[in-house]
């Protein structure tokens, strides 16, 4: 089968388009036939072994993960012995990320626990499109406890959290999404469902007047001090993603700013799957629909590592692998 290989830890030069052995499932495991596949901040990272805990999960001179591509959409081409829940033909989509990745080859093996039956109505590229991104912005507005008719402002609005995130908000009863990115993608973000949209290299929504009940970050690449002054009184802070160090301050000056202030700051946890029929009811109801940049073919994926983690992207980077 054709794959892209990571052999070392560089820039996306060390990526190489190979025939490899087509893996054979376990008794646990399905093989799917991938049909289509995205990039998100893991394949960024894994490509580059930064930031550093990066190397101390997945090996320290070179990476113990050779495939990277953390969602899939495909079909069941086999199933181990063990598998009853899953046939051969099945439409299956899924984020991978915790089963050792692969998703950027022609075939992969997984745990059959680790997918969820795609709808028919829904596309192989918008099911690649919609695991990873899509339980970040659920489970982030419900980490941050979103109520109806809550103001929402979303960091980082462009991407893929972003763009599913405002959909979900507006499910959850909030009309009120202000967005925040680059001006090349305030368009696209109004078009998503965003009421207002803010150009962070223009305005920094901290020194506004408006305030919010919830902030989702996607971005987190500031104190997490200077997004308290954008909060309503009790309103919640909610990260999804970003620099390290911004990250390990949210964990730990979670309960003191709570203590002081009133005001609630999470790092959420990822839960891989776990709410995927709330994904599939959303979309079968017109409710939601992912922002696909691409597809594109298997063959860029290492210029579209590249293009996803300098931000040029606009919702979704989505692969069409067969």
């Amino acid at each position: 089968m054709k794959a892209i290989v990571l052999s070392q830890y560089g820039t996306s030069n060390v990526l190489q388009l190979r025939e490899v052995d087509t893996p054979v499932p376990d008794d646990d495991e399905v093989l799917v036939n991938v049909r289509a596949t995205a990039v998100n901040d893991w394949d960024w990272c894994l490509m580059r072994g930064a930031p550093f805990y990066i190397r101390l999960l997945c090996g320290l001179r070179k990476p113990n993960i050779s495939i990277l591509g953390a969602e899939i959409a495909g079909l069941v081409e086999k199933v181990g012995k063990n598998v009853t829940r899953l046939q051969p033909g099945d439409a299956v989509y899924g984020d991978i990320s915790e089963c050792g990745f692969g998703g950027f080859a022609e075939y992969v093996c997984v745990p059959a626990t680790a997918l969820a039956l795609k709808p028919d109505s829904m596309t192989f590229a918008e099911a690649a499109a919609l695991p990873h991104a899509g339980m970040l912005a659920l489970q982030g507005l419900r980490e941050a406890q979103l109520q109806p008719e809550q103001t929402v402002l979303i960091n980082g609005a462009g991407g893929g959290v972003g763009t599913l995130g405002v959909q979900i908000a507006n499910d959850m009863g909030s009309t009120d999404v202000t967005g925040v990115d680059h001006s090349n993608k305030l368009a696209m973000m109004r078009s998503s469902g965003f009421v207002y949209t803010i150009d962070y290299t223009q305005t920094d929504f901290t020194q506004l007047e408006q305030r919010y009940d919830v902030i989702l970050d996607a971005k987190t690449d500031r104190s997490v001090f200077e997004y308290l002054k954008a909060l309503n009184p009790g309103g919640a802070y909610v990260t999804v993603g970003g620099a390290t160090g911004r990250l390990l301050q949210t964990l730990l000056m979670g309960p003191i700013i709570h203590r002081l202030f009133g005001k609630r700051v999470r790092l959420v946890s990822l839960k891989p799957n776990q709410d995927l029929d709330y994904i599939n009811r959303l979309f079968e109801a017109h409710q939601l629909e992912p922002v696909i940049d691409g597809p594109y073919p298997l063959s860029q994926v290492p210029e579209l590592i590249q293009y996803f983690g300098e931000g040029q992207h606009k919702g979704k980077v989505v692969i069409s692998v067969t």
